[in-house]
This record gives structure tokens, C-alpha cells and sequence, in this order.
């Protein structure tokens, strides 16, 4: 017993304040609230209003179809700004890590599919592209303990190329325009079996020097 009280203690028996967890809280839920991730669920809710506007009156009309395509259009925009306004001011979280990823799978496969029933697009085209994104996603659940692949060049090139060519399939074109799409499309394919044969590549080039590291670490 030393007669000093536990506040004097250098605060050891202090009691925390009454608000402290509720602040600490607060700031969790703000971390998670922000205008990146705000961005990501807006591009979600806008997948179900996409397909809905797309087969509006038989998948057919003209005004639906444009509208369908302004949905789409946003829903691209905001692809490029949460990512960039995320690692921009330090607002990555787990929710975006998981969630940016589905809303860009989910907005492009929907419009792809939706796209293959209505007749306007080949399936054999829809399965190339939802097929390289799928062994993408699992390839790099197979080499992550060995690092990450970061995104390439040509990546982004043929994520450009998907959506201006998804979105010219969107709309209700005719003439130059309807051939101009076939051939924006042909680029997008092309992009797509490159890009994806080029992550092979280092996807198996990264597990081989992660294998020879930790045998030489042994």
C-alpha cells in the first residue's frame, strides 16, 4: 500500500471516458462511409437497374436501351474514381478490397450476358471474358503468399476496350457505327486472350522464384 491514489499512478486505474468507445466507433463507421466506398456501392446498386433498363420492353427500345447505357457509362466512371480517390487520401479498406472487385466483375458480366441472350453479342465471346476473369481471380488466390502481379499496361488497355466496346453493344446502333462496335469488340477480345496469357505468365514466373526462395531458406 502506498497511499497513493490510482489517478496519481500515472492513470493506471483510470476509468476510460464514457463516449471513448462510442468515438472510436464513430471513426470505424467513417472510415467505412467514405466517398471511395461510396462510389463502389453506388456501382452495385446500379448492376440490378442496368439489367432491368437493358431488357426493358424486350431488350429492344431504343430509350431503354440509352438509358441503359447511362447506367452503364456511370458505373464505369465511378471504376475509375473509387480506386484512384482510394489510394489518392489513404481510404482502402477491407470493404473496397473485396466489394471493388464484385461490382466490376458483377456490372461487365451482367451487361455481357444480358447481351448474349438478347441475341446482340456471341456467347463464345461472353465465355472468353467471364472465363479469363474467373481463372484470373483463382490464380491469384494461388500466388498471393508469394506477392501480388501488379496491374499491367495492357490491363488497363483491355478494360478500356471491354467497357467502350460493352457499351456500344448497350446501345441501339445502326449503320457505321454497328461496325464500328463488331471491331471495337474483335480489339477487346484480342486484349483480353493477351492480358490474360501474359498473367499466366507471371503468375507461374512469381511461384517458381516464391518456391526457390523458401527451399533456399530451408
Amino acid at each position: 500500500m502506498t497511499g497513493v491514489p490510482a489517478s496519481a499512478a500515472g492513470g493506471t486505474g483510470r476509468r476510460p471516458a464514457p463516449g471513448a468507445k462510442l468515438g472510436a466507433a464513430a471513426v470505424n463507421q467513417a472510415s467505412l462511409w467514405n466517398i471511395a466506398n461510396i462510389l463502389t456501392m453506388i456501382r452495385l446498386v446500379l448492376v440490378p437497374g442496368f439489367v432491368l433498363l437493358l431488357l426493358a420492353d424486350g431488350g429492344y427500345d431504343p430509350v431503354w436501351r440509352a438509358w441503359a447505357w447511362a447506367a452503364f457509362a456511370v458505373a464505369m466512371i465511378t471504376d475509375i474514381f473509387d480506386g484512384h480517390l482510394a489510394r489518392t487520401y489513404n481510404l482502402v479498406t477491407d470493404f473496397g478490397k473485396i466489394a471493388d472487385p464484385i461490382a466490376d466483375k458483377a456490372i461487365m458480366g451482367s451487361a455481357l450476358i444480358c447481351l448474349s441472350w438478347l441475341g446482340d453479342l456471341p456467347w463464345w465471346v461472353t465465355g472468353l471474358i467471364l472465363g479469363r476473369e474467373l481463372g484470373i481471380t483463382l490464380m491469384r488466390f494461388w500466388v498471393i503468399r508469394y506477392g501480388v502481379i501488379p496491374a499491367s499496361r495492357g490491363g488497363k488497355l483491355k478494360t478500356l476496350a471491354q467497357g467502350t466496346a460493352v457499351g456500344m453493344y448497350v446501345l441501339a446502333l445502326t449503320g457505321p457505327l454497328a461496325s464500328l462496335r463488331f471491331w471495337v469488340m474483335a480489339v477487346a477480345v484480342v486484349l483480353t486472350v493477351v492480358t490474360g496469357l501474359d498473367y499466366i505468365r507471371q503468375a507461374v514466373v512469381l511461384r517458381r522464384q516464391g518456391l526457390e526462395a523458401e527451399r533456399a531458406a530451408r
